[in-house]
């Protein structure tokens, strides 16, 4: 029996709810954590087995619940972003990095992601507020290694 970390119930809700629903608490969830999204909303698995590949989380099983509406088993994923174009720049000072990760994402399309490689000490204070203010979406910041800084920026 898998471990339910967390049940949210959509039941007589439409797509896309369920989905933004399922998106907001997984979002909350450490990564192995299991989410169990009830839905019967006849769009719920297109949407949602789409939602889990681009995002790295995993639908382990699906079943028809006693109550009505079909169990979605999501568990969250380790957070390993699947990005369009990487920009490696270790080495490059501030604001280098940013300017470079500009340039490529105005040539990307909506909803790209670019995984920014950085080791200059500003940019992890930098990013956020620029990315924001461009219109960007900072999906994530990691530091794989000391003072090595990893960012995933979604166009749009």
């Amino acid at each position: 029996m898998d471990m339910v970390n967390v049940v949210l119930d959509m039941k007589g809700l439409s797509c896309p709810r369920p989905l933004i629903g399922a998106k907001r608490m997984v979002d909350e969830l450490s990564p192995g954590q299991v989410l169990l999204l009830v839905s019967d909303c006849p769009g719920t698995p297109d949407d949602l087995f789409v939602w889990a590949k681009q995002t790295g989380n995993q639908i382990l099983k699906t079943e028809k619940m006693p109550e009505g509406g079909t169990g979605y088993h999501i568990q969250k994923g380790q957070a390993i972003h699947k990005a369009n174009v990487t920009l490696d720049i270790r080495g490059a000072v501030c604001p280098g990095p940013i300017v470079e990760a500009k340039k490529l994402l105005n040539g990307m399309q909506n909803g790209e992601i670019l995984r920014l490689v950085s080791d200059c000490p500003g940019v992890e204070s930098d990013i956020g507020g620029w990315a924001s203010a461009t219109g960007m979406t900072l999906v994530e910041g990691i530091e794989p290694e000391p003072g090595v800084h990893e960012f995933y920026i979604r166009k749009g």
